[in-house]
């Protein structure tokens, strides 16, 4: 459902469903219910000042009936944001498609403690792109290549290359250059296939029995001297570290992380898998050693097959030579 009210600031208006019933008389005692013990004249004011609309953009007032609209929409409060110390780089941009470099700890879309400082919000204020939609995601912690749609009129088209799976991506991680101890020896290149499941109201994804969805090919590209402990993820004193090249032929959340520390290769500075680590704030220093190297289709308008590359290079592995 398109919101009548526009982008502003980078950031999507806010819908709110309305409840068929309940104890309520107005729209406006439903959001006093919600919020009012947060902002209570900041409620008043919005509907005075008719910022609180409904379906084709008309106002709603303190005397609004709840039942006279299903969904409404309003602009939040956004709370002041510490600038997240990365920048974003431009790969190319045309009439349709923005691809960029997405650097570590930035989060692809707006949520929770991260508005203005996520990806498409930077990208659409920087750019006076308010239509800009990413294609698919990156983790926060994960840097690379990101797909945006800058044509509302031809992004049907890029969506479906992405469900029907046409469009393939790689990755690459450093990790130990062995399995840690208790885990088999792995001939490259190797595929991992096992069903994995995420729920929303826990943060590490889990694999269950199953016909498994989820499938990573992985091989080793390089190995080279890293530090003793090979940082977090890394579950052994090993000093050889290695290069990964990593092709999911799913995306499922955290998939090449948990498949990475299912054979004993946990992602170097990875605080959730193997062992989730006690939360503390970010180390900018200590990147997860993951990275959306490259992603390549064929391009529906054009019908010609393209390739966008990343410019970063992992921080483990830059410090060796190629």
């Amino acid at each position: 459902m398109q919101s009548p009210l526009p982008v502003r600031d980078g950031v999507n208006a806010t819908r709110l469903r309305l409840p068929d019933e309940g104890p309520w008389t107005t729209a406006m005692d439903y959001m006093m219910h919600r919020w009012g013990h947060i902002d209570p004249q900041g409620i008043e004011d919005r509907f005075d000042a008719g910022e609180i609309v409904g379906e084709g953009g008309i106002p709603l007032d303190r005397a609004t009936k709840l039942d006279d609209h299903t969904f409404i929409w309003y602009y939040r409060t956004l709370p002041p944001e510490t600038r997240i110390p990365v920048d974003i780089s431009i790969l190319h941009q045309d009439e349709h498609l923005l691809v960029v470099d997405k650097p570590h700890f930035l989060p692809t879309t707006p949520g929770g403690t991260y508005i203005q400082e996520s990806a498409l919000v930077r990208l659409r204020n920087q750019l006076d792109l308010p239509d800009l939609i990413p294609m698919h995601r990156l983790d926060r912690m994960t840097a690379g290549v990101l797909l945006l749609s800058t044509n509302p009129e031809t992004r049907g088209k890029y969506q479906v290359l992405f469900e029907k799976r046409q469009v393939q991506k790689e990755y690459e991680c450093v990790s130990a250059a062995e399995p840690a101890d208790g885990y088999p020896a792995v001939d490259y290149p190797v595929v991992v296939r096992n069903r994995m499941t995420k729920s929303r109201s826990y943060l590490l994804a889990e694999v269950i029995d199953g016909e498994p969805n989820a499938e990573t090919r992985i091989e080793r590209l390089e190995t080279f001297d890293g530090s003793a402990s090979g940082g977090a993820g890394v579950t052994n004193a090993a000093s050889r570290l290695a290069r990964y090249r990593l092709e999911p032929h799913s995306g499922k959340t955290h998939q090449l992380r948990v498949h990475m520390a299912s054979l004993g290769l946990g992602i170097v500075n990875d605080s959730f898998y193997p062992d989730l680590l006690d939360k503390a704030p970010d180390d900018y220093t200590k990147p997860l050693q993951l990275l959306a190297r490259g992603i390549r289709f064929v391009d529906p308008i054009s019908k010609q097959p393209v390739e966008y590359r990343s410019r970063l290079e992992l921080s483990e592995a830059a410090q060796t030579p190629p």
